[in-house]
């Protein structure tokens, strides 16, 4: 029986990175006899502009509910008529329905994003590729609700005139969500069993700034709450100015961060930056039912279609997204296949070629397809090696 796999490329590049995703993944399951039946929904800037009414075709929603696993390359395309993306007529970006939409319909309640240094991965500093953390200091994982907040689209603008005098975003903090997701971090640092790189202490650091605000306290409240039945897992807090400091400087005493949905939205970017920049860098959008799993990086319209950008974020995207699946539908197949990626993609910044432009400079730098493309034939390598 085929799993059920819904593809949103996207605008911009996203199309792109997703293409050599596929590839791994359909290399993979031919070895494996995995069936999937595909559906790939247009959506983003893009479809708004060519259809005008929608970011993404009528009944997109229920084939998202139907599957069974979801990928999402990226959004957003500069609008046409003026600075910034292209808006809808209610003034949400275009491509708002696959991301933010999926998010709180799907109840995809926690955004899961590992932040680890790969050997060989080197870091854009002042324009030079260098190393400046060091692989196994660098091993964490950061959940940011992902259903409310600053994104629960409570607030408006006056306008007078035509002319806005005034935007209000209200930040909405509630007990049930923050339970789901500080829960989520909690059995994910007993899950991984790992400890800080640092002290190899399970730990759990809920970033706030409860000195400040009403929805934080909140959340340090249920944090409290909820830790008190991992007597075995430290608890930790940082205030969120501070935390991004100390993410910085010492990124090895981190384990397992749970945070609310705009600061996670900020300090998991700057997180990228310590597993060598967007390119690296994964989010799982995952609830009770359902999961999405995207590469957090935007669609970058000024690199379309010159084959350039890096794939790797996308491909383990695909690895995060079969190990979700093979462990809810009991399919090792699919956790096999998750390894096999992993390794994959560790050969080959291990190696540090073929890389793409981000990773090496443009003097060294592949395409996005050979890089796609060599991860695919390494992995194939793997599986068979395991098999014996």
């Amino acid at each position: 029986m085929a799993y059920k796999l819904v593809t949103l490329g996207g605008d911009g590049t996203g199309p792109e990175v997703m293409r050599e995703g596929l590839r791994v993944l359909s290399a993979l399951s031919k070895v494996l006899d995995v069936a999937w039946e595909v559906e790939d929904i247009p959506c983003g800037g893009q479809f708004y502009l060519e259809h005008g009414s929608r970011d993404w075709p009528e009944g997109a929603e229920e084939r998202c509910d139907a599957a069974d696993l979801i990928l999402l390359g990226a959004v957003g395309w500069p609008s046409p008529t003026g600075p910034g993306p292209v808006l809808m007529k209610d003034g949400k970006m275009a491509g708002y329905s696959p991301v933010i939409g999926n998010r709180i319909r799907l109840n995809l309640f926690a955004n899961v994003r590992p932040v680890k240094l790969y050997e060989g991965v080197q870091h854009r500093i002042h324009g030079a590729n260098k190393l400046v953390w060091q692989p196994g200091q660098v091993d964490m994982v950061i959940l940011r609700e992902n259903t409310e907040g600053l994104y629960s689209q409570v607030g408006g603008k006056l306008a007078p005139g035509g002319t806005t005098e005034l935007a209000i975003d209200t930040r909405v903090i509630t007990r049930r969500a923050s339970e789901q997701v500080i829960r989520k971090a909690f059995e994910l640092c007993k899950k991984r069993n790992k400890g800080a790189p640092k002290d190899g202490k399970l730990r759990v650091t809920a970033v706030v700034k409860d000195n400040v605000l009403h929805g934080c306290r909140l959340f340090a409240e249920v944090f409290q709450q909820v830790g008190e039945e991992y007597p075995q897992i430290e608890k930790d807090s940082a205030i969120v100015d501070a935390f991004t400091q100390w993410l910085i400087g010492q990124p090895e005493y981190y384990d397992v961060v749970v945070t609310t949905n705009m600061f996670g939205d900020i300090v998991t970017d700057l997180a990228s930056v310590l597993q060598g920049g967007m390119g690296m860098a994964v989010g799982a959008n995952v609830g009770d039912r359902h999961g999405m799993f995207e590469p957090i990086h935007g669609s970058a319209p000024k690199h379309a279609g010159k084959d350039k950008v890096n794939p790797i974020a996308m491909i383990l995207a695909v690895k995060e997204g079969l190990d979700w699946l093979g462990e809810r539908k009991n399919d090792d197949r699919l956790t096999r296949a998750a390894a096999a990626i992993e390794a994959a993609v560790v050969d080959v910044l291990r190696d540090g070629h073929p890389l793409t432009y981000d990773l090496v400079g443009e003097a060294k730098a592949a395409r996005c397809s050979e890089v796609g493309q060599a991860i695919a034939d390494l992995a194939l390598q793997k599986l068979a090696r395991a098999a014996g």
